[in-house]
């Protein structure tokens, strides 16, 4: 596997962040980028421009991340040339049900050899439990699933994706894979603290939540958030909601977040499914223990393979907005234990797509985690 990376800012336009230029086409080329950039046909152009062969995944972002640094409003581009490894695209349009896009998406990936899958969702359109689920029933049980929802900084208005074309709202793309040579591990961990009352969900529609413990969800939230109200949606990512679900194995929990609010029927919508009877607790921020939980996630996936050539971070656009211009602390806890060579690349998303840990089967959308996926060729 050879690896370059490049990066776009308005000032320097497009600069060489490798060491050494690429050698042999790549198969791959990601793109993560600001909304009112990426969606642009001039920066698809220059692009397609320098990898005519290559297959291009452009996304919109709430945060580009290449190597440790964090920025906004730029291009991170990442080209990757695979040596023993093939790979297959396919892209849907958002129309219908979640999880029957899902399954469409998945369908469309030959299953002979595959290995993994990443995908890359519109995040404000798709019901991204509805997603994994689609997908994950029409995969093979050992191929596992990661990705994540696109953002839109923190205004939550228009996402972006494209394929082999230039990006636009309400599309969700997938790559598969293929081939014995490639290593793939994968990870999710969050880091924050639960306070206040568990309430159980009371009224709720796929990811719309109307009620907790019989009461509009928005206004138990305006209590919280005080003088942040004024700031929904947005504000309300310092405060999400963990949620306790039964499974096979006993109980999960997961952490999901605002995606918008309706002050008409003072419902929230949320990036992922909000079952009814659910307990949920809202939690807040631990500046450590974001950092840390970034570090352990690392740490985790390292244990279980010698090296990582390529690790693509898909974190929360909520831990940017708490951590602020200590952001970059969680990308250099990731650097500092994969080492040197290890190329980084990734974004800040409106949900995050992984197993739990490595050695995890069950598939799921996180909020307000740190999601890892390394790739090696033997």
């Amino acid at each position: 596997m050879k690896i370059e990376q490049k990066m776009w800012t308005a000032q320097s336009k497009w600069q060489n962040v490798s060491k050494s230029p690429l050698t042999g086409v790549p198969q791959l080329v990601l793109v993560f980028g600001g909304s009112a950039i990426v969606k642009e046909e001039k920066a698809f152009n220059e692009v397609k421009g320098m990898y005519p062969d290559s297959h291009l995944i452009m996304v919109s972002t709430a945060g580009e991340i290449c190597d440790t640094k964090v920025s906004d409003g730029t291009l991170s581009l990442t080209a990757i040339h695979f040596e023993k490894t093939t790979l297959r695209c396919a892209e849907v349009e958002v129309v219908g049900s979640s999880a029957d896009l899902g399954k469409k998406l998945a369908s469309m990936l030959p299953k002979e050899k595959l290995v993994h899958v990443m995908v890359f969702s519109d995040g404000l359109k798709v019901n991204g439990t509805g997603l994994v689920a689609g997908m994950t029933s029409e995969l093979p049980p050992t191929v596992a699933l990661t990705g994540g929802l696109v953002g839109d900084g923190a205004d939550f208005k228009h996402t972006y994706v494209g394929l082999d074309n230039i990006p636009s709202e309400g599309k969700i793309v997938a790559v598969g894979f293929y081939g014995d040579a490639l290593e793939v591990s994968y990870g999710s961990m969050g880091g924050w603290d639960a306070f206040g009352p568990e309430r159980i969900i009371t009224k709720a529609k796929d990811n719309i939540l109307y009620e907790l413990d019989g009461k509009p969800a928005l206004a138990i939230y305006k209590e919280y958030l005080g003088d942040q109200a004024k700031d929904l949606p947005g504000s309300g990512l310092l405060f999400p909601l963990n949620l306790r679900l039964k499974t096979i194995d006993g109980e999960d929990q997961v952490v999901r977040t605002i995606l918008g609010v309706s002050e008409v029927d003072q419902s929230m919508t949320f990036a992922g499914t909000m079952p009814e009877g659910v307990s949920a607790q809202l939690m807040k921020a631990n500046f450590e223990r974001l950092v840390d939980g970034a570090s352990r996630v690392a740490s985790m996936i390292k244990g279980t393979k010698a090296k990582a050539d390529l690790a693509i971070l898909i974190s929360c656009v909520g831990r940017k907005l708490v951590l602020k211009d200590r952001i970059e602390e969680e990308t250099e806890a990731i650097r500092q234990v994969f080492g040197p060579e290890a190329v980084l690349a990734g974004f800040y998303s409106y949900g995050e797509i992984s197993p739990n840990t490595p050695t995890a089967n069950q598939c799921q959308l996180h909020n307000q985690t740190m999601t890892i996926t390394t790739f090696s060729e033997k």
